[in-house]
């Protein structure tokens, strides 16, 4: 089965969701199964975008991606210092 890739704005949608259906008196695994998702995502959910609003969940991912961006281009340098300084003791 193909994994669903919702985005912070769907899941800030569907946590509000959930939390007016649990404030009516729903059981967590009644509000899952509404708002088409497991208890365990639920959960995960929550505990990644739990009081957000959209703009600063979609901040988040923004900065996630840079910093994702970024450790690969200080990898990239570190394996070049490492190359250069190989090729300086003259061991090839």
């Amino acid at each position: 089965m193909p994994k669903k890739g919702y985005s912070p704005e769907q899941i800030i949608n569907k946590l509000r969701e959930a939390e007016v259906l649990l404030s009516q008196g729903s059981t967590i695994a009644v509000v899952c199964r509404k708002i088409g998702i497991t208890d365990q995502t639920y959960y995960r959910w929550r505990k990644d975008y739990g009081g957000m609003r959209v703009d600063q969940a979609r901040r988040l991912k923004d900065l996630e991606q840079e910093n994702a961006r970024l450790k690969k281009v200080v990898a990239d340098f570190a394996l070049d210092n490492a190359i250069l300084k190989e090729a300086a003791r003259g061991n090839f």
